[in-house]
């Protein structure tokens, strides 16, 4: 089969790769259909080289039809259309019961000390291949994919691996007080979508900071009073002054370490990848910095007794962080992996509903065949071409 390839810092490659197969019993393999290219690939493609080895299939935001199943798989079985979450978990862990399925014990990659294993995501999450591919073995596919019904096309559920659950929990540990006000930083895929989700379930206010235009003007066409930050010298002022001096109630960090517009972080990042892998792993791992302007800026924004939520990635170790400024304001910090399935029973009746509440169709600004992914992480990356959110097709 065709797969999307790994193979250095801005080198993705389309290549022939062994086809997948049933491996344990609780496997199944699908054929995909449509898979997304995620900002946390972007990480992969830039700065977390020093994880990845060459050939490593990419992608975690797949969709398709189910060809086989294993022997312990009986929720679904060939032919059904499936969603899988970026996240592998087993549903009946101590932690899976309690709706953490992002530190799913069975998957749980405990040799790196980290939480669940991902699809298609560095050696630190169990280095399973990736769903952007013409086929994808589905570990644990007896609790994992997500039947959706035929009918609407595939972007109406595609993003149910992970956009529209990361977006969810975003705005969920945002504690966004009914009519309070909400800023979102960082209109990407995660961003917009929180600013939609937060709409829909009842801010008074959504205000989402960028300094992308095509992605500022797409806040403002789905009803966020959108922040240019080259207009502003202190955005978290701006953010008071619309928000009777305060600052907002709840405030979303959607950027995450690569943050455009921090010269030292991102001179870091580039130290780190001039060095040997192993090196460069071991530095990322006791000492190293992200961007960390965003969340600095999150934290001077939000009101005192306010929230803030983390969904954009961070990766540092000795990250200076403002503890005093976060205590005298009795800030409240919730961050974490989405817990894809803990949602699915909130989100699949806004997806099904009439009128597409959140716009999921249309949410794409490009659908290419698979062989142009290495044109689509570049125009991604470089956010060429207007891109915003990318899907591959692999049948196209």
């Amino acid at each position: 089969m065709k797969a999307v390839t790994w193979h250095g810092k801005r080198d993705v490659r389309v290549e022939e790769v062994p086809d997948p197969k049933i491996e344990e019993s609780t496997d199944a393999v699908i054929r995909v259909t449509s898979t997304g290219i995620c900002g946390s690939d972007l990480h992969l493609y830039e700065v977390l080289g020093a994880f990845m080895t060459e050939g490593d299939i990419l992608g975690h935001e797949p969709m398709g039809i189910v060809e086989e199943v294993g022997d312990a798989v009986s929720g679904i079985k060939p032919g059904d259309r499936v969603v899988i979450p970026f996240n592998i978990s087993c549903g009946h862990c101590w932690m899976c019961e309690r709706g953490l399925q992002s530190q799913c014990e069975t998957t749980q990659v405990k040799e790196q000390g980290k939480g669940a294993a991902l699809l298609g995501y560095t050696k630190l999450y169990g280095q399973v291949p990736g769903g952007q591919a013409e086929y994808l073995r589905v570990p644990q596919a007896q609790y994992g994919p997500i039947k959706v019904p035929e009918g609407p096309p595939d972007e109406r559920f595609v993003y149910l691996s992970d956009v529209v659950p990361t977006a969810w929990q975003a705005v969920e540990y945002a504690n966004v007080p009914k009519d309070g006000t909400v800023v979102v930083f960082g209109l990407g895929p995660i961003g917009q979508m929180s600013c939609r989700i937060a709409r829909h379930r009842g801010a008074g206010q959504v205000i989402g900071v960028d300094l992308v235009p095509e992605r500022l003007a797409r806040a403002r066409e789905h009803g966020a009073l959108a922040i240019d930050t080259r207009d502003h010298k202190d955005i978290g002022e701006a953010i008071r002054q619309l928000t009777n001096g305060r600052g907002a109630d709840s405030v979303i960090d959607a950027v995450g370490m690569e943050a455009h517009g921090a010269p030292v972080g991102k001179f870091a990042h580039n130290l780190v990848n001039l060095l040997p892998q192993a090196v460069g792993a071991k530095i990322t791992e006791k000492a190293g910095i992200d961007r960390m302007s965003v969340l600095y800026a999150a934290i001077d924004s939000v009101r005192r007794g306010g929230t803030i939520s983390l969904s954009g990635v961070y990766g540092g170790m000795v990250d200076p962080m403002p503890m005093m400024e976060l205590f005298d304001k009795q800030v409240q910090l919730r961050m974490g992996q989405a817990n894809v399935r803990h949602w699915l029973d909130d989100i699949m009746p806004v997806l099904t509903a009439d009128g597409d509440p959140l716009g999921v169709e249309g949410f794409a600004t490009h659908k290419l065949p698979l062989s142009e992914a290495p044109r689509a992480y570049e125009i991604f990356q470089k956010k060429l071409d207007g891109a915003q959110k990318i899907l591959l097709q692999p049948a196209k």
